[in-house]
């Protein structure tokens, strides 16, 4: 009896009431079916029969018809152990907060994105994308020369080792960089990467404290990745990012990028980044993204 209305009532009161140890009525639930059971075939029932697009709070107003009264959390965590999303949901990346880097490295690039020599300057920056509902992570290098990815990496974790590995794809001598320019995220100022640069003897720059535009190259090159590459795409696993991941910057190279156009512009208290790329295809089509950023 208890069992069968604990949806609706709270399991000590009843014990109170019908003079039952709560101890004796847990022992002897051990022993038979979970009420959740029950619910959870309910729940699964509901989602199925309504095309999978139910959330909690539809499927919740849907139990309390049939005489269920369970919390939005509890279908929650039922939902989610049977794999029940539905197709409302929209997966939102939660960035994780870090203390500021410190460091005394200073902004040497200083917004000077246009070079006139090949590995004169390379900047990288990191972003996530979602593979097989967990997030990962994508790093590049780009040069400022012509905008070309010179190495690339992806892996499960926003770290060192995923910086290292964009080092160790460049195909060259990467004692032929002579600046390297990012943000201060702890996955660029660290002992790895400071004794890649020192064995390779680059020198080192750093935006200054949460500013992206002094790293706006980057950004604007994630903003295509994103467009172009990300979106529209469904990842199974880390080997099928690879394998894409490494056919679209050999296409961004090699085959997309003739004509690129990028300019800096500047108006007294403002900041405006433009990035204009134009893709020539097989089929002479083209287009235009363009990226601005202000203060």
């Amino acid at each position: 009896m208890i069992r069968h209305n604990a949806h609706k009532y709270p399991v000590s009161a009843m014990c109170t009431i019908l003079k039952v140890n709560r101890s004796t009525y847990y022992y002897e639930s051990s022993q038979q079916p979970s009420i959740d059971d029950e619910v959870e075939q309910a729940i699964i029932h509901i989602f199925d029969e309504n095309q999978r697009v139910y959330g909690t709070r539809k499927i919740k107003a849907t139990l309390q018809k049939e005489g269920w009264i369970v919390s939005r959390r509890r279908i929650g965590r039922l939902m989610k152990k049977n794999g029940l999303v539905s197709a409302y949901t929209v997966s939102q990346y939660k960035p994780h907060k870090s203390p500021c880097n410190d460091s005394p490295i200073q902004n040497e690039l200083n917004r000077e994105f246009t070079k006139d020599e090949p590995l004169e300057a390379v900047v990288s920056d990191l972003t996530y994308v979602r593979v097989a509902n967990k997030w990962h992570y994508i790093c590049l290098l780009v040069d400022l020369f012509n905008r070309e990815i010179i190495g690339y990496s992806c892996g499960t974790s926003k770290d060192a080792a995923l910086v290292y590995q964009a080092f160790a794809s460049v195909k060259g001598d990467l004692r032929q960089i002579q600046l390297f320019h990012t943000d201060r995220g702890s996955e660029f100022t660290n002992r790895t990467i400071g004794d890649v640069v020192r064995t390779f003897n680059i020198k080192r720059s750093l935006s200054m404290k949460g500013c992206p535009y002094d790293n706006a190259v980057a950004e604007a090159t994630f903003k295509l990745i994103k467009t172009e590459f990300v979106k529209n795409r469904r990842f199974g696993s880390l080997a099928q990012l690879k394998q894409e991941l490494g056919a679209y910057v050999k296409w961004f190279t090699h085959q997309s990028v003739i004509s690129p156009k990028r300019h800096i512009l500047i108006f007294h208290d403002k900041f405006v980044y433009g990035y204009t790329c134009i893709h020539h295809t097989l089929h002479s089509r083209s287009h235009t993204l363009f990226c601005s950023m202000r203060l």
